[in-house]
């Protein structure tokens, strides 16, 4: 019985710390991220051969410590003193001037505020991605990543089918995108001599991307026309057929590279570009959720008898929805192809269905934010586990099992986006 009073000042104390943190807004969050950024950038290097670490790690030096566990205090110091201190004592010291700018913001119209939020956010992000490539390459994955989960939870969450052929979209997308860059902005061995002046590659990339999409909304017909006259599962097998017979085929087109893949492409997939597409891509699959659409595919989802009772239209209904999520993963294989410049049929198999699906399903279904923490917590993972080859693919799943038996529904599902809440002063986030 002695012990219940001391369980009882933990969690007094707890309390009492979150009240602490809960007082700063999302303004005084990213003012520290600003200046850890700030503090890595300029004294990382010092700091690290302080603690005798080879050099500034990269993923927060997760890779350092599975490659040499000895440096396990050293790295942890490294956060301690470049991450997490500055973080929480910024944020904390400047609640009161953080909170007057977030009284501020509130008055403006949302796209405003948010703006200005993401702006701070980008520069954020650029400068502490900017001390090493390989950190821009992680995040310009995991971008595209989460534009490949929000896409696919279109179709699994909101419209509560399960479809495996993201991959082939993705595919669709990267192909058709990759061989109007080489054709029209590249001398190319496959395509020739550049169409057009490459000065414009740069400028008209978005049309390609849009082209892409487009090229992948119309191959989701495949599919679409044929799996909707059925019921349950069949749409998950005639969409993994789809997955095999567009991997198929692009390894039997010797035009576009065969089994080889295609390669050289143009280096446009910049981390603004990357960054701006992601951010549409949330702002644009947001409305489309909230809208009257999204609210049909909610009741087709929960009940489609009803639903057509009530005069929707669930066929079209689930024709949009799933061409609308098609779309996007063809921009974010248009994306994903001008990253890496090198893509191959095998890029697009069972293992990225897999990833995809795994992002979804641990983020959370019916769930944009769900969404966006799936494909950052697992495409972070993935990589900070590299070091472990092959057993990351036994402690991903291990993971993920855990979720699906404690959480079935995802971390963080039936969550809508609401920015304003986001963006207000400290304490009143969680208040309408």
């Amino acid at each position: 019985m002695k012990k219940i009073p001391k369980i009882n000042g933990l969690v007094q104390k707890n309390r009492n710390l979150l009240r602490t943190f809960s007082v700063i807004p999302l303004a005084g969050w990213l003012l520290g991220a600003l200046v850890a950024a700030l503090l890595e950038y300029y004294f990382g290097d010092t700091i690290s051969y302080q603690l005798y670490l080879p050099k500034i790690p990269v993923m927060f030096g997760t890779l350092v410590i599975l490659k040499d566990p000895a440096l396990i205090p050293s790295v942890l110091g490294y956060d301690l003193l470049i991450y997490i201190l500055p973080i929480l004592l910024v944020g904390r010291l400047t609640a009161p001037l953080t909170n007057w700018f977030a009284e501020l913001l509130d008055r403006l119209p949302v796209w405003a505020a948010t703006l200005l939020h993401l702006a701070a956010f980008y520069g954020i992000l650029h400068l502490w991605a900017g001390i090493n490539d390989y950190r821009v390459l992680v995040v310009k994955l995991t971008m595209i990543a989460i534009i490949l989960t929000i896409s696919l939870n279109i179709i699994n969450g909101y419209q509560g089918e399960f479809s495996c052929s993201h991959p082939g979209f993705m595919a669709l997308g990267a192909y058709a995108s990759s061989t109007l860059t080489l054709w029209l902005f590249a001398d190319d061995k496959l395509f020739g001599p550049a169409l057009l002046n490459p000065a414009l590659g740069p400028w008209l990339f978005p049309l390609i991307l849009i082209a892409g999409g487009a090229a992948a909304a119309l191959g989701s017909l495949i599919v679409a026309i044929p799996s909707f006259r059925t019921r349950g599962d069949y749409l998950a097998i005639i969409s993994l057929a789809f997955m095999f017979i567009v991997k198929s085929a692009i390894e039997n087109l010797e035009i576009i590279g065969g089994p080889r893949g295609m390669s050289s492409q143009p280096n446009y997939s910049s981390l603004p570009m990357v960054f701006v597409w992601t951010v549409l891509c949330i702002w644009i699959i947001h409305n489309f959720t909230t809208s009257i659409m999204g609210k049909a595919l909610n009741a087709v989802r929960d009940n489609e008898a009803a639903a057509d009772s009530m005069t929707v239209n669930t066929r079209k209904t689930k024709m949009t929805a799933f061409m609308f999520g098609a779309f996007w993963a063809g921009v974010a294989g248009g994306l994903f192809a001008h990253v890496l410049r090198y893509i191959n049929p095998g890029t697009f198999g069972i293992q990225k269905l897999a990833e995809i699906l795994a992002m979804v399903y641990f983020g959370g279904l019916n769930s944009i934010v769900g969404s966006i923490v799936g494909a950052v917590s697992i495409n972070v993972l993935s990589e900070a586990l590299r070091p472990l080859e092959l057993f990351k693919w036994i402690i991903i799943p291990l993971i993920l099992i855990l979720i699906m038996i404690f959480r079935p529904h995802g971390l963080i599902s039936f969550t809508e986006l609401n920015v304003r809440k986001l963006m207000r002063p400290g304490g009143l986030s969680g208040k309408d």
